[in-house]
């Protein structure tokens, strides 16, 4: 057992050398791996791929897949098998397609769900020689979180660390399956236990974190008054003790060393929640992913999120967040139904008028787990499409040279016309003056500076490198983004505070675990706690 070692693999095709944000998944499910393992080891492919040679016979190899990344997790895991390695597969691909990670990927085993439980049974089951094929890992409760085992990281190669809050959303947009997958339950990590993991990652040198949580404003003042005019009283305890518990949460992020910067992603109900603005800024919880997702009334209604406001209302509300100091990086889905020629020139003068800071503009993908997805693979089942010998439903096993950007037919619009112009939002929102104005809202020339190499640093790594069909263009893109990526780097990296203290907690009796086995689908891993309540 001495000479066997566990390979914690986050697969990627594009290795950049150095990573805006920790893939969290990795260092938490380090955590949960049991000690007589040995600590494992991590690769993060969009550092730099994985060394085959480093694989030796009898060596387990856990590899969390979503469905960008299947299919080189794919590669990643013949690998490793074919080299005499026990290879498990975790994440939200794998929890949705097990039998697809057991085929294509060559598994041993997959892990279902939430992997608390399920990780260190697997690693114990593969060193006697006897994994099961399926590990049910169901959900666990935001008690039995874990912090990560960020010792295990190297602090040059990212810009930004990682802590999760919170799980699940209570919302059941169309085109995303959080809801689905994670439940829509919020599920809440103890406010001393992030605390605690924040103040580690600050020792270490890092002032910027993303809070990685798949909404961090849980419970909107419309579930508050549901719950009152139905009279239920249980249901209103709930949403109250979570709501406390977040502005809990901020009072004491509001108490660490003030260059700290946090970021996070909510829905746009938040900008109603004036009260919950001003109680993020004081946190220093700078800005926000908000799910803006389409300009129009008829486009909200497509992607069942017609909560959301449209038009004048939608700018007034965006400029809300930032009159009370949260910055908003705007989502947007191009190629919806309702989507006209019009709509991609109104989409881009929305985001300026509005204010927004960042914005992201992503081609309509119809995600596993999803609404739209399941509507799709009805439609398809018919007459299905075919890439070559692979039916376009499953379009994460079509190589990457030949994978199409769009997948579903649009009714004005070809799947070209669709990806051009969306092409062209990305170099209008990002072209230099505009982010030099935009740029206006850091308080110095530095935090100027900076803020232009990310907005380019963003720009490339999304825009070019996964819109763009021209291999030349996504060339000198990539090498664009590593060499702005370097950049960056030195510029949000902060003294390490080997000497700040966590805040003083009293200890009671409890139990944390590990939450799942994947980036982006519950990167909380198991291990021993005890539960914790301030002096």
């Amino acid at each position: 057992m001495d000479s066997l070692s566990v390979h914690l693999v986050n697969p990627s095709d594009n290795s950049f050398g150095t990573a805006v944000i920790t893939p969290r998944w990795l260092f938490v499910l380090a955590a949960a791996t049991p000690r007589t393992a040995g600590d494992p080891i991590l690769v993060d492919e969009s550092l730099e791929q994985i060394v085959p040679e480093t694989i030796q016979p009898g060596d387990i190899v856990g590899i969390s897949v979503h469905t960008g990344n299947a299919l080189r997790g794919y590669a990643v895991g013949r690998m490793a098998r074919g080299r005499g390695a026990w290879v498990v597969y975790g994440g939200i691909h794998a929890t949705l397609f097990p039998e697809e990670a057991l085929e294509s990927g060559e598994a041993h085993a997959v892990v279902k769900g939430d992997g608390d439980v399920a990780w260190g049974k697997v690693v114990t089951d593969c060193l006697a020689g006897k994994p099961e094929r399926i590990y049910e890992g169901g959900r666990i409760e935001g008690g039995e979180f874990l912090a990560a085992r960020w010792d295990l990281m190297d602090p040059e190669k990212y810009m930004w660390a990682s802590v999760q809050t919170i799980r699940g959303c209570p919302k059941h947009c169309s085109f995303c399956s959080v809801w689905r997958t994670d439940g829509q339950k919020p599920r809440q990590r103890k406010f001393q236990s992030v605390i605690n993991e924040i103040v580690a990652l600050r020792r270490l040198g890092f002032r910027f974190i993303a809070l990685a949580d798949d909404n961090f404003y849980p419970v909107t003042f419309t579930d508050l008054r549901l719950a009152r005019e139905q009279n239920n009283a249980a249901k209103l305890e709930e949403l109250t003790a979570i709501r406390t518990e977040r502005f809990q949460l901020m009072e004491e992020l509001a108490k660490l060393p003030k260059d700290m910067v946090f970021y996070t992603q909510m829905t746009m109900e938040a900008g109603e929640d004036v009260g919950f603005l001003d109680a993020m800024r004081k946190a220093n919880i700078k800005g926000a992913l908000v799910g803006v997702e389409a300009v129009t009334p008829e486009g909200l209604k497509a992607v069942f999120k017609d909560w959301n406001y449209s038009g004048e209302a939608l700018a007034r509300q965006l400029q809300t967040f930032k009159a009370h100091g949260v910055h908003v990086l705007g989502s947007f889905i191009f190629g919806l139904p309702t989507d006209r020629a019009a709509t991609f020139d109104a989409t881009v003068e929305m985001a300026q008028k509005a204010g927004i800071t960042f914005a992201q503009f992503v081609m309509m993908t119809p995600f596993p787990g999803t609404v739209d997805f399941g509507r799709w693979e009805k439609e398809q089942a018919q007459n299905p499409t075919m890439v070559g010998d692979v039916p376009i439903t499953r379009y994460w096993l079509i190589p990457t040279a030949i994978r199409p950007k769009m997948f579903t037919p649009h009714p004005t619009m070809s799947s070209n016309e669709i990806r051009e112009r969306t092409q062209k939002v990305w170099d209008r929102f990002y072209n230099w003056r505009a982010i030099w104005q935009r740029s206006a809202c850091c308080p110095n020339i530095t935090s100027r500076i900076a803020f232009m190499f990310l907005s380019k640093l963003y720009r490339q790594m999304y825009a070019d490198t996964g819109i763009s069909t021209d291999s030349a263009r996504r060339k000198k893109s990539k090498a664009w983004a590593k060499w702005t990526a370097r950049q960056c780097k030195k510029l949000f990296r902060a003294r390490p505070m080997p000497e700040l203290a966590s805040p003083a907690w009293e200890i009671g009796l409890g139990a944390i675990g590990q939450t799942a086995f994947a980036v982006g689908y519950g990167p909380e891993m198991r291990g021993p706690f005890v539960e914790i309540t301030k002096k």
